[in-house]
């Protein structure tokens, strides 16, 4: 019965790997993936990373999650500001904040993949790394350095073997992408660790400093 139901969630995972593969923009597939890897060796390790973090077993211990966003109010907020540049992203992208599935808070995991699922978007803006297909894809790479997050490694290589496939013409751009990425995530401060929404107010730039990102960060050419 054991053996049958680590079959059944790699199964889950090789499938959303496939449908990540033929569709980036299939969002269910990421979390497919995640979902499937939830009771994987890797995961414990990931979990184990975490917890070391600086600043994040404290947020862990009370199950700090932020309330839904209200995008009116955040583009309200000064210009320059986290919330107004937030917000900025939002209406650009035509994003909707609350995309993500969610997971009921119980275990510690249940908290990091929630934060992390509902940080996605600030993370985004406070690193400059965009939603493009290999922005997606460098932004999971700055995962993998902060976290070993086991569902960023395997979107990290499903985007390579995709682009090796049906666009071998960008790899240049994915490679140049990925290790962006990680070398912004290997020398910053851990985000995981940061209260964005008790500070919407406080200048991008200001925030950027503080975590250890280049005030201006920029994807290479």
């Amino acid at each position: 019965m054991r053996h049958q139901r680590h079959q059944i969630h790699y199964l889950r995972t090789l499938s959303g790997v496939v449908g990540m593969i033929r569709n980036p923009e299939a969002t269910d597939s990421v979390f497919d993936i995640e979902d499937g890897l939830r009771r994987s060796g890797a995961m414990e390790s990931f979990l184990e990373r975490v917890c070391a973090l600086p600043g994040v077993s404290e947020l862990m211990a009370e199950r700090y999650l932020a309330p839904p966003l209200d995008v009116d109010a955040l583009a309200a907020m000064p210009e320059g500001s986290l919330g107004n540049a937030l917000a900025g992203h939002f209406s650009e992208h035509g994003f909707d904040p609350d995309y993500y599935r969610k997971v009921e808070v119980v275990t510690d995991l249940d908290w990091v993949l929630m934060r992390m699922r509902q940080s996605h978007d600030i993370w985004h803006v406070v690193t400059g790394i965009g939603t493009d297909r290999v922005g997606e894809i460098a932004l999971k790479a700055f995962e993998l350095a902060q976290t070993w997050r086991p569902m960023a490694a395997v979107i990290t290589c499903g985007g390579l073997l995709r682009y090796l496939l049906k666009d071998p013409d960008q790899m240049g751009a994915v490679l140049a992408g990925i290790g962006h990425g990680y070398q912004l995530g290997y020398r910053a401060q851990p985000l995981l660790a940061q209260r964005w929404e008790c500070e919407w107010e406080r200048p991008l730039a200001d925030w950027r400093q503080a975590v250890g990102l280049p005030e201006q960060p920029l994807m290479p050419a």
